[in-house]
């Protein structure tokens, strides 16, 4: 069993590594040229939307900020520091982002978050999307992350993930047609202080929460990884607390709302790179209903870096090839357990059905929809943590593990 999951819990260290220069020097090269390159071809804006990518991606590799794994051992082993930090972030995103929604404009930039509406589809989209992240091994920002960090299981999960999005797309029109609330901004029904200190009461509910069941279980909290490294060092190459990562995901988030006027989203892209795709093999997918919008059919027929959401996904699987080089840590392997990969693909497919059906996911609609006030976010995440805990349940079956902090013997 591993000793240090990705949710930060702690265990024994790793051995310190060197710092891989060919890789690091790489990530370095293609952050520079894919800049210059944006604003060539783009604009200045989409440049840095690309290079904050980038940021997000290290943060994520850096902290192990895993909201899949962090789920798993909360349900396992009832260990709280990723949820913990979650809470954090949250709040923190929260405080940022609801005055900005509140004023509609932010420096000047006239700014929107993310409100969907709540309705059957959002809940068995968020649903499919947690069992996803349990069998695919990732979220949404997990699957980039871990790509970029060398993960060869988690190319295949982004290639189901890309092949479920594009099957979801086809699909939405009929799951929109289902009984659904309109959309619910708390910022706009309660004014956006009542609406926050709703939101920090329920994050600090959680929180507290999360360290009762944890001591119950196991009479200590366990916070952070075990490093070797300090300071300066251990910011660039990790690991992080996971502190650190949440206060960073808030404000990296809170800067993509004032560039790009909306918050973080990672799946649309997915949609969007599949249909790309199959339109170049023949396929008519501008006449499906999920291409008929303006903005969305405006997509389709521009270059993929003209889309916000795409460069972003770029750059944070850069980021992360990055901070893997960094750490020392860049080591793909080839040899992967059948069962594995079969999770991988169906795990995929999951996550990126669900996540069109839900109008977003972990990102889109947990992290980006609360912070911006969307009643849709919390319906969301009750739903993905039914999937999550059915889905952690499953991993067995398929040859994955569940962790679950070594218990002390004197054998």
């Amino acid at each position: 069993m591993s000793n240090i999951t990705l949710d930060g819990a702690k265990g024994f260290a790793a051995p310190l590594r060197a710092t891989d220069l060919r890789i690091v020097t790489s990530g370095l090269a293609l952050l520079l040229l894919g800049a210059i390159f944006l604003s060539e071809v783009v604009n200045g804006r989409q440049a840095w939307l690309f290079l904050v990518g980038g940021g997000l991606g290290l943060v994520l590799y850096h902290a192990l900020f895993g909201f899949t794994s962090a789920f798993r051992v909360f349900f396992s082993d009832r260990r709280g520091a990723g949820l913990r930090a979650q809470m954090i972030m949250l709040a923190l995103a929260c405080a940022l982002f609801f005055p900005a929604l509140a004023s509609g404009e932010l420096f000047g930039r006239e700014v929107s978050g993310f409100v969907a509406p709540v309705g059957i589809s959002v809940v068995i989209g968020a649903f499919l999307f947690g069992l996803g992240m349990q069998l695919g091994g990732g979220c949404a920002s997990g699957t980039l992350f871990t790509v970029g960090g060398g993960s060869t299981r988690m190319v295949i999960t982004l290639f189901g993930f890309i092949a479920g999005s594009v099957l979801g797309a086809y699909h939405l029109p009929w799951w929109q047609e289902q009984p659904a609330f309109q959309p619910v901004s708390l910022v706009d029904s309660f004014g956006w202080l009542p609406a926050l200190f709703a939101n920090l009461a329920v994050f600090g509910m959680i929180y507290l929460g999360t360290i009762w069941l944890e001591r119950r279980r196991h009479g200590r909290l366990l916070e952070g990884v075990d490093s070797q490294t300090q300071g300066c060092r251990r910011f660039l190459r990790g690991p992080w607390p996971l502190v650190w990562g949440a206060l960073a995901l808030a404000v990296l988030n809170f800067i993509t709302l004032a560039l790009a006027g909306r918050p973080w989203g990672v799946t649309s892209a997915f949609a969007l790179w599949g249909s790309k795709a199959l339109g170049a093999g023949g396929m008519d997918v501008a006449s499906w209903g999920y291409w008929s919008s303006p903005a969305r059919a405006a997509s389709l027929e521009q270059t993929v870096f003209a889309d916000i959401t795409s460069v972003m996904n770029f750059g944070i699987i850069i980021g992360a090839f990055l901070a893997a080089g960094l750490a020392g840590k860049f080591a793909p392997v080839w040899k992967l357990p059948r069962r594995s990969v079969m999770a991988a693909i169906i795990g995929g497919l999951l996550l990126g059905y669900g996540a069109r059906l839900a109008f977003g996911c972990n990102i889109g609609a947990y992290f980006s929809g609360i912070a911006s006030g969307s009643l849709h976010g919390w319906v969301w995440i009750v739903a993905a943590l039914a999937g999550n805990w059915l889905g952690t349940r499953l991993r067995p079956w398929f040859g994955l593990a569940v962790e679950r902090t070594p218990q002390k013997s004197a054998c």
